[in-house]
């Protein structure tokens, strides 16, 4: 007997997906949800690559700022660069766990992806050169940031 409450397991329900189920009563389509899953396993393995790659370019890229003059200084331009660069790795990161969780578990993640995105759009607001670009552009990038930012906060308040 289940101690979980009835509307709780309801709403874990809601969430379940099995998009790629193991076993399929067609052979075929459970022969190829194997072969998308092993896809989605090199994706995974290829990430990691590419998160490691973007580490060491940031370690270079800061290597390079600061040995050339003014010796072991950054001005304002190369700290944003180092910033945009800093967080395509965080963004790496967290496509990571979105995959890892989409192998892992049968629980679609919303808020992982939705989180993904803002900070997605976080790093293009950081590194945004404000003089080289139309308003039209801003008012975009507010109006993608504040749908997610709403979308974010209804799926956090539902769960």
């Amino acid at each position: 007997m289940s101690t979980e409450p009835e509307d709780n397991k309801h709403k874990r329900l809601q969430l379940l997906h099995d998009e790629l189920p193991e076993e399929h009563e067609d052979p075929l389509i459970g022969i190829l949800h194997r072969i998308i899953r092993v896809g989605v396993k090199v994706l995974a393995v290829l990430m990691v690559g590419v998160i490691i790659w973007g580490i060491f370019d940031v370690v270079y890229v800061l290597y390079q700022q600061l040995i050339q003059p003014p010796f072991l200084l950054l001005e304002v331009g190369d700290i944003f660069r180092l910033f945009g660069a800093f967080m395509v790795v965080l963004i790496a990161i967290e496509i990571f766990i979105n995959i890892r969780l989409y192998l892992g578990t049968n629980v679609l993640p919303i808020q992982l992806v939705i989180a993904t995105a803002l900070m997605a759009i976080a790093r293009k607001v950081i590194v945004l050169d404000i003089d080289t670009i139309a308003a039209e552009y801003v008012f975009a990038i507010a109006a993608v940031v504040l749908a997610l930012g709403v979308t974010h906060w209804l799926v956090a308040r539902k769960h």
